[in-house]
């Protein structure tokens, strides 16, 4: 029975040791506990300001993209606007020789009635050249008795006339065109010094 008390002792000491051993981790572990909260706390508003700064940022940048690409919708359409606007800017140009060369022939004098027939049958279908050009837009600038203006007219020569004041354009030499707002050849003019 001696060896029984001692087993048991044993066994009642080894039983209770773990007991202590739990109490002590369970110890340690709540002032760990505790102590990772305090971390725990002390960390995250500075994590909070962090994330709010990051997503700040975000929300900077989306807007400068949203701004960017509202820009670029933007200028696309005013670029289609302006395209559609003088899309007959290059047809205008290279058929303005022809309407110089049909001004030119309808200056010609003629002496037989074959030829003023001939000259009336340019003019009607210059007057439909003309007619074409005005409906795409095109317009004759106004010269003669008018300001000189470097937009709008291209002074060739200056001459001193009587009856004209300075810078007033004496005579046109070659006619200048308009598409809508747009000058696509100045007048070239005699301008009164």
């Amino acid at each position: 029975m001696n060896d029984e008390n001692k087993n048991t002792e044993e066994v009642t000491q080894e039983e209770s040791f773990p007991d202590e051993e739990q109490e002590t981790v369970a110890n340690e572990s709540a002032a760990d506990q505790a102590t990772d909260e305090e971390e725990v706390m002390d960390v995250i508003p500075e994590d909070i300001k962090k994330l709010k700064q990051e997503a700040e940022e975000w929300k900077n940048r989306t807007l400068r993209v949203q701004a960017d690409l509202e820009n670029v919708r933007r200028r696309n359409r005013e670029e289609r606007e302006r395209d559609a606007k003088y899309r007959a800017q290059d047809l205008v140009q290279s058929l303005l020789p022809v309407v110089d060369n049909f001004e030119r022939a309808l200056q010609v004098e003629t002496e037989s009635e074959e030829a003023a027939s001939l000259l009336e049958g340019v003019n009607m279908v210059y007057s439909q050249f003309l007619d074409a050009l005005q409906s795409e837009g095109v317009e004759v600038i106004k010269t003669e008795g008018e300001p000189f203006d470097p937009h709008l007219h291209q002074a060739v020569m200056q001459v001193e006339e009587d009856g004209y004041e300075s810078n007033q354009i004496v005579e046109e030499l070659q006619k200048g065109y308009m598409l809508k707002d747009k000058v696509i050849r100045p007048a070239m003019v005699k301008v009164n010094a």
